[in-house]
């Protein structure tokens, strides 16, 4: 500004001088003699570059850890000092020693001079483990080429920082926190573990099924399985096995069957029964190098294992308990001078699913065999008491002192994905088990009554240029094949049926009509709309558990509406929106939002967070058509002619069950198989 008025004081001067010049009373007279227009004076204004918005540029990119920005906006002779790596290590250190979670500035004052300024900000650091560190700091600038650049020191980071100095925390960890199911039985806990396996060269052939039963009730493998392996692998080899608690190890010894290793003890994040629910509760690991910075923000020292998947990642800020530590700045040769900040640890909380484990422990026993799922629910809540995805894993792999971990390499690489959750995150074609939803639509449509008949037989014909086959033919088929007669239920056409009897025959060719009818009546979107309001093409919002939406479209050809209609073309679904949309019809129409988590608890004191069932919705359907669905899908189970009849016999006499089953074609010439019903 001083510069700016200096050229107007020397404008305005020849300005007067020239008014002098000539003329009479003052007023001033104008007189040139030139054929030549005098030229026009140009002055160009340079304004002084803004220092405080060159300090507000440099501490944005503070709150960014954008040190590339950083540095760029340092001095010359700063830059001279200090290369873009040291500069960058630096900051980042001391941001990650003080676990500085966010950063709050605003700019004081400044002063200033054509080349040099001096800016004054007051800066805030919002740590975890040492609380709010508030310091007034002076930053130097310089003007190189009309551009304001930062003087560096290590004191801009902290005052204390200056002359070499440094940060160092003293760490608390707690104990990470346990998992429970419902019943407070233990799924995940810190403990001492052994390691189970075989060496092969070393097995007592007069009592190898004591070895092979023994190691297969224990680690849940069919002894079958334990001797292929032998086989294939021959003599000379280790073969890990699973992992076990002090007192099956010492009942393993006590019978010592030849062969039989076990490793020496050690302790570990400890995951029962070989893992149950492992895809659901997940796993721990130890913090990798791309994710040391955001948990050292977080108050973690980096050596911790930390939740990598499932309610061990979900639930991670409850079993890693609040981590405590006192910061203090020291002296390059390590003395210490100053303490900055503190906290105190607080104990891990604990968590409670809703699964009971005796229930998940025989759903994965029974999928052990399949790539599949399992999803049971109570249907007046939500609760999900059991979700097994087939094939499973061992989460015991993932501890460093297993001995039993070079099988993590096999796990991990396995093409059957068994980290993947199929109940959440598997989409498929659902099948006849869809029959439920086009049943709802045919019903609220006006179009059919339960008593309305169709005749269903061997062929669909009411396409153009296309013949479909029920399943009855399809089985006659295969019956010919090995020289059998189509003579019974299962290869015979069901003929005349009605909505009910449809349902329980699942007669494709009765709800190609049904697709076809309402597409034709110009109710195309009337069965995807209804699969939309039974919750599917969208998350069910479990929530604690990742998961897919799958999909629904809206037909646009009468063979997409008839192929939709019976569950198949692109439509997709996961087994925990089925368990959802299944559990509303039974319950009288409420879909309500899956849960697994039971409660969080505190060593002491009322629990953090508690289930509660939550509506998602409710299906459009009215009461008599829901019971109408109701009845037709006891049928299935428990009617003769039921397609669920045969598999559910000596259930079926204890327990009242209805349900569908399903057939989907996965094109890749193998079939899904479905059965989603309640009790």
């Amino acid at each position: 500004m001083k510069a700016f008025r200096w050229v107007n004081f020397i404008l305005i001067l020849t300005f007067l001088s020239a008014c002098g010049s000539g003329g009479t009373s003052g007023n001033p007279i104008f007189s040139f003699a030139t054929e030549t227009p005098l030229p026009t004076a140009q002055v160009t204004i340079i304004p002084a570059p803004d220092a405080q918005a060159a300090v507000t540029a440099f501490l944005q990119a503070l709150q960014k850890d954008d040190y590339a920005s950083m540095y760029n906006m340092l001095s010359q002779p700063s830059r001279d000092g200090i290369t873009l790596e040291a500069f960058s290590k630096r900051i980042n250190d001391a941001l990650n020693t003080m676990s500085a979670a966010g950063m709050e500035y605003s700019i004081n004052s400044s002063l200033l001079n054509p080349r040099a300024a001096e800016v004054a900000y007051s800066i805030t650091y919002k740590t975890i483990l040492a609380g709010d560190i508030q310091r007034n700091i002076v930053v130097r600038l310089v003007n190189e080429n009309e551009v304001w650049k930062v003087e560096w020191q290590d004191g801009l980071i902290l005052p204390e920082l200056a002359d070499g100095n440094l940060l160092a925390m003293e760490y608390n960890i707690p104990a990470r926190g346990d998992i429970y199911d419902r019943d407070g039985l233990p799924i995940v806990s810190q403990a001492d573990a052994f390691a189970f396996g075989i060496q092969t060269d070393q097995i007592d052939y007069e009592i190898i099924n004591t070895l092979l039963n023994e190691l297969g009730k224990l680690c849940g493998f069919d002894p079958e399985f334990i001797q292929d392996e032998i086989d294939v692998n021959g003599p000379g080899w280790y073969l890990p096995m699973c992992e076990g608690t002090r007192e099956e190890a010492q009942r393993l010894l006590s019978i010592n069957p030849g062969g039989l290793v076990i490793s020496d003890e050690y302790n570990s994040r400890y995951y029962f029964e070989t893992g149950l629910a492992p895809q659901v509760v997940g796993y721990t690991q130890l913090i990798s190098p791309e994710q040391l910075d955001a948990y050292r923000r977080l108050g973690y020292d980096g050596s911790e294992k930390v939740g990598q998947a499932g309610i061990e990642k979900w639930a991670e800020d409850y079993l890693a308990g609040q981590h405590g530590g006192i910061l203090r700045v020291v002296s390059p040769s390590g003395q210490i001078i100053s303490t900055l900040g503190q906290s105190a640890a607080q104990p891990a909380d604990s968590v409670y699913l809703t699964i009971d484990r005796n229930m998940q422990y025989y759903a994965q026993q029974s999928i052990e065999f399949f790539r599949g799922a399992i999803v049971v629910m109570e249907v007046d809540t939500g609760r999900v008491i059991a979700m097994a995805s087939g094939p499973d894993f061992d989460p015991n792999l993932f501890e460093p002192a297993n001995p039993n971990r070079d099988a993590l390499v096999d796990l991990l690489n396995s093409a059957n994905e068994p980290l993947l959750n199929r109940a959440t995150q598997g989409q498929y074609p659902l099948g006849s088990a869809f029959k439920t939803i086009s049943m709802a639509a045919a019903l609220e449509s006006g179009l059919y009554l339960k008593e309305t008949t169709y005749d269903c037989q061997y062929d669909f014909t009411e396409l153009e240029e296309r013949v479909l086959h029920d399943w009855t033919w399809q089985h006659c088929e295969d019956a010919k094949a090995v020289g059998d007669f189509c003579d019974d239920s299962s290869t015979t056409p069901s003929g005349l049926l009605t909505l009910q009897e449809g349902l329980m025959r699942s007669c494709n060719p009765y709800f190609w009509h049904i697709g076809l009818d309402l597409f034709n009546f110009d109710r195309r979107s009337d069965i995807a709309n209804m699969a939309r309001a039974f919750g599917l093409g969208k998350l069910t919002g479990i929530g604690q558990i990742p998961e897919l939406a799958g999909q629904i479209t809206d037909p646009t050809t009468p063979v997409d509406a008839v192929n939709q209609a019976i569950g198949q073309g692109d439509m997709l679904v996961t087994p925990l929106q089925v368990a959802a949309f299944t559990a509303a019809i039974a319950n009288g129409g409420t879909l309500y939002r899956p849960q697994i988590v039971e409660r969080i608890q505190p060593i002491e004191g009322d629990p953090k967070l508690i289930f509660r069932p939550e509506a998602n919705g409710t299906l459009p359907v009215r009461a008599e058509n829901l019971t109408i669905i109701q009845d037709a899908m006891y049928m299935v189970t428990n009617n003769s002619r039921g397609t669920a009849r045969f598999n559910l016999r000596g259930f079926i006499e204890q327990y009242k069950v209805a349900g569908k089953t399903g057939t989907a074609e996965s094109g890749n010439g193998k079939s899904h198989a479905w059965f989603a019903g309640y009790t």
